[in-house]
């Protein structure tokens, strides 16, 4: 029962206080002052990160060619001060990532570079070619052979045989031995049986390298 009448003295209570809150009007809060603009306040500088030492490059293996990535390097670039960062271009690239040297490709003779020929100075007028007498020179002593005339048959050439008696280098012994040229002889006057002196020439014909110098001595 105690709770019966402490629920229904809070019901009475409740309106009472509301409607004495709607009544009452609420009063008006002051407003701000507005804010005068003041010097503008500078903001604190961020602190610029200090560059870290590069790691030491590890030891490069050797080049195939370490003469010529010498005479590529510019002479003009400066070493790098110590504390800053070479630029990702210049920085070694480790041996293994380095790419393979494309070959060249061969470009047509027709659309290589033309390099001019340098002219030469002209010198007055030009002179013909003039051929000076050829000094006539001493023959070489040639040789000459002694013999008879075997055959006269053909036209312009006749067959001489020459005999040679010689001694054997060991034992010797008296050996005759003959041998047969073929000679030249424009007049067709040696006949058979002549003794004629024959002269060596230049080669007239696949066999004939004689001709008949004079008949030493005619046939009976």
């Amino acid at each position: 029962m105690a709770d019966e009448e402490r629920n229904e003295q809070e019901q009475d209570e409740t309106p009472v206080e509301a409607e004495a809150s709607a009544e009452t009007p609420a009063e008006p809060q002051p407003e701000a002052p507005p804010e005068e603009p003041g010097p503008p306040v500078p903001e604190p500088e961020s602190p610029e990160p200090t560059p870290e030492p590069a790691p030491p490059a590890e030891p490069v293996a050797e080049a195939e060619e370490p003469e010529a990535e010498d005479e590529e390097a510019p002479a003009d670039e400066e070493p790098a001060a110590e504390g800053e960062e070479a630029p990702a271009d210049e920085q070694p690239a480790p041996a293994a990532a380095a790419p393979a040297r494309k070959k060249k490709k061969r470009v047509p003779r027709s659309e290589r570079r033309q390099r001019p020929k340098p002219k030469r100075e002209q010198t007055g007028e030009r002179q013909a070619i003039t051929r000076q007498p050829k000094p006539e020179g001493e023959r070489g002593r040639r040789q000459e052979r002694r013999g008879v005339v075997v055959s006269a048959a053909m036209d312009k050439t006749i067959v001489v045989r020459v005999d040679v008696v010689k001694a054997h280098r060991r034992y010797k012994k008296v050996v005759r031995r003959s041998q047969r040229f073929h000679a030249h002889d424009e007049q067709n006057q040696a006949k058979a049986g002549d003794i004629v002196r024959i002269i060596e020439t230049r080669p007239l014909s696949k066999t004939k390298n004689w001709r008949l110098a004079e008949v030493v001595e005619a046939a009976k």
